[in-house]
């Protein structure tokens, strides 16, 4: 893979403990592995020559995050038989105006429109651009046949409501609904956010202006007016901000070992052992690992098998332990997730049916016991085929959907996999015995979709990975939202010789 130079920082001079204050700004996205390499050189060049050469250092900008504090150390390499000292990368997200305002509004003796009955009024908001004109950012609900209506409390971001800039204008029209689409224009006022802000008082009394009334009548008072009742602002966190708090995502995998797979030791089965590349099952499992590895800090990762005969007895298995311990099913790293997965082969037997109730029930049961924000569970499920407990499987994930879990499942192979389209709860939300998931924790995606035609393995995999994991940030969020659970503040990092990265 080439490498892009990005930048570079000031230039120290005479010293061996230098302190960059120089930042770097980089897009950070969870769903993607974002290699970075760090060269130290001695020379103020913007290349780095053979004798200015100090040392280099590989990382991930997940690593950097994912690590106690967002700050992570790494000792630099590259001279033969020289040590090259360290380098000590901390990372921060840049706030731009992530708060949320609340606010809720009323009028008083608006302008009647309707012949047969009083107005229908509503408010839409306008934040003001650059060139000044305005852009819609909030309507409010209808409320029917009132010349003093009392709007329901409204969230909106103050980014959309003002761009970060507490005194661009704001402005509110005042609208009278129709059926038909045409509604009667009643009137329009103007305010800002740092006025809202002040929330209820005689600052925050607007009066509502007709321009063409205004204009005709020479008695034109106003067409009535909207007082601001309520207003307050929330910082509104990030997966970021979590991480950096100390949470920390425990992976877990479940591989089919169903006989519909085919036999290992044949090429046509996709647990086929190829000594020169990875089968889809390791593809995907090393696609995804190697990316949510950078937020747990033991890198210890619990893996499962399910629809196999185990010995010596040949008894089916939902939920057998890839490493045969179990008392403990953890294994150190995803090469040591691959190595266990390639030894399972070798020692149990194929089987079925394709039950995925069991392992979802047992990662449930440990996400049960860590509900404070502290932990959140991934558990990634690689199958060939249909589910053959759906029923058991939709009860699953919707106790799971209540506890800090997701659930993502990878289809590999040709076979039809629309059944499971029901479990991913995009459009309808799962449900089982009348009662509705409360969240959606399921991202479900068949691996062929993502196979580069030219046969390259780690597109493949890239392209996997960022499509199967680019909703984890928001369903962590959605959980510690519905519980109230805030973020840990970020340990504080001693003040050493480190490089900032910023997001």
């Amino acid at each position: 893979c080439k490498s892009i130079a990005f930048g570079r920082t000031e230039v120290i001079d005479n010293t061996l403990n230098p302190d960059f204050v120089r930042k770097f700004v980089l897009d950070y996205f969870f769903e993607e592995k974002q290699n970075l390499r760090f060269d130290n050189c001695d020379l103020p060049s913007l290349f780095c020559l053979p004798q200015s050469f100090l040392g280099q250092t590989f990382c991930t900008l997940g690593e950097i995050i994912g690590s106690s504090g967002s700050r992570l150390e790494r000792v630099l390499s590259g001279i033969p038989g020289k040590k090259c000292g360290s380098i000590i990368f901390t990372a921060e997200e840049l706030s731009n105006c992530r708060d949320i305002a609340t606010m809720q509004l009323c009028a008083n003796k608006l302008d009647k429109k309707d012949f047969f009955g009083k107005s229908d009024p509503f408010l839409v908001f306008y934040r003001s651009n650059e060139d000044g004109t305005f852009t819609i950012c909030h309507k409010t609900e209808v409320i029917k046949n009132t010349l003093n209506p009392v709007w329901q409390p409204f969230t909106i971001p103050v980014r959309a409501l003002c761009n970060g800039d507490y005194d661009r204008t704001v402005k509110v029209d005042v609208y009278d609904w129709d059926r038909d689409g045409s509604h009667d224009f009643i009137g329009e006022f103007t305010t800002s956010y740092r006025e809202l802000s002040r929330g209820q008082s005689q600052f925050n009394v607007y009066e509502v202006l007709n321009p063409k009334k205004k204009g005709r009548k020479k008695k034109y008072v106003n067409s009535g007016t909207v007082t601001l009742l309520s207003f307050k602002v929330e910082s509104e966190y990030t997966f970021v901000d979590f991480i950096r708090g100390g949470t920390q995502l425990n992976f877990t995998v479940a591989i089919d070992f169903t006989a519909s797979n085919g036999n290992p030791s044949q090429p046509t089965s996709l647990h086929y052992m190829n000594p020169y590349q990875l089968n889809a099952y390791a593809m995907a499992l090393k696609a995804v690992g190697e990316i949510v590895q950078d937020y747990d800090s033991d890198k210890l990762f619990p893996a499962y098998g399910f629809g196999a005969k185990l010995p010596p007895d040949g008894k089916i298995s939902h939920a057998f332990p890839l490493n045969s311990d179990c008392e403990n099913a953890n294994c150190v790293g995803i090469e040591g997730v691959l190595e266990a997965y390639y030894d399972c082969l070798r020692k149990v037997q194929l089987y079925g049916p394709t039950n995925f109730a069991p392992v979802i029930n047992q990662v449930a049961q440990c996400a049960s016991e860590v509900t404070d924000g502290s932990q959140y569970f991934v558990l990634l499920i690689i199958t060939d085929g249909v589910i053959s407990d759906m029923v058991q499987t939709r009860e699953a994930v919707v106790t799971a959907a209540s506890l800090p879990m997701s659930v993502i499942i990878v289809g590999v192979g040709p076979a039809e996999f629309d059944a499971m389209e029901e479990l991913d709860g995009d459009e309808v939300r799962v449900s089982s015995r009348g009662r509705a998931a409360e969240r959606d924790i399921v991202q479900f995606v068949p691996f062929r979709d993502y196979i580069d035609r030219s046969g390259n393995q780690v597109l493949s995999m890239a392209r996997l990975a960022k499509d199967v994991l680019a909703e984890i940030p928001d369903q962590l969020l959605s959980f510690m939202k519905s519980r109230g659970i805030e973020p840990r503040p970020a340990l504080s990092p001693s003040p050493t010789p480190q490089i900032n990265v910023h997001l």
